[in-house]
C-alpha cells in the first residue's frame, strides 16, 4: 500500500528513531530545567553541562543523516556538524568568558531556530507549533547576540528557557513520530 508519504516499510524506517528524538528532548528539558534552577552557579558548569548536551545531539544528527534519505540530510548534517563543533568548544574553554559561551549558545540557537522553522514548511502536522518554536529559538539567539556581554544569570536564564522550549519541540515530535509507527503497525 502506497501513501503520499511512500510505503509503509518506508514510514516505519524513517520512525523508528522516534525514542532518540524523545530522549534528546528529555534531556535538553532537563538542561534548561538546571540552567532556570541554577541560574548563579559558574558559568564554566552550565558551559560544560550544554556542551556536552550539544555535542551528543550533533553526532547523533549526524549519524541520523548518515542513516536515513531524507529529504534534508544535508541540512540535517549542517546543523550537527555546527551543534557537535559548538558542543566541543564548549567542553574545552568552558570559562572563555561569558562572552564567548554566550556567542556560540546565540549562534547555535539562531541556526537550530532557522532550520526548524524552515523544516515545519515540509510538513503540514504540527507546522505552527515548529514555527512557533523556531521563532522563539531565533529571538533568544539573537537577543544573546546583540548584547553578549549580558551577565550569567541572564545567560543561564535566556539558555534554559531555550533548552526547555527545545526540549518540548523534540518531544512533541518524538510523539507525532510515535503515533504514525503505531498507525502504520495497525494497517
Amino acid at each position: 500500500m502506497e501513501s503520499g508519504l511512500g510505503s509503509q516499510e518506508e514510514l516505519r524506517e524513517a520512525t523508528s528513531g522516534w525514542w532518540l528524538i524523545g530522549l534528546i528532548g528529555v534531556l535538553s528539558f532537563a538542561v534548561g530545567v538546571a540552567f532556570l534552577f541554577q541560574p548563579d552557579d559558574s558559568i564554566s558548569t552550565l558551559a560544560v553541562i550544554a556542551g556536552i548536551f550539544l555535542l551528543v545531539r550533533g553526532i547523533l544528527e549526524l549519524a541520523a543523516s548518515l542513516m536515513h534519505g531524507t529529504q534534508s540530510r544535508g541540512m540535517v548534517a549542517l546543523l550537527g556538524a555546527i551543534t557537535a563543533i559548538i558542543g566541543v568548544l564548549l567542553i574545552r574553554h568552558p570559562v572563555g568568558g561569558v562572552t564567548a559561551v554566550a556567542l556560540l549558545i546565540g549562534i547555535w540557537l539562531i541556526a537550530v531556530g532557522v532550520v526548524r522553522f524552515v523544516a515545519a514548511f515540509e510538513t503540514e502536522e504540527s507546522r505552527g507549533w515548529n514555527i512557533g518554536v523556531g521563532l522563539v529559538q531565533v529571538i533568544a539567539g539573537v537577543v544573546i547576540l546583540v548584547d553578549p556581554s549580558i551577565g550569567y544569570t541572564t545567560l543561564a536564564l535566556l539558555a534554559g528557557l531555550a533548552f526547555i522550549v527545545n526540549g518540548v519541540g523534540e518531544l512533541a515530535l518524538a510523539w507525532n513520530m510515535h503515533a504514525v509507527r503505531r498507525e502504520v503497525k495497525a494497517s
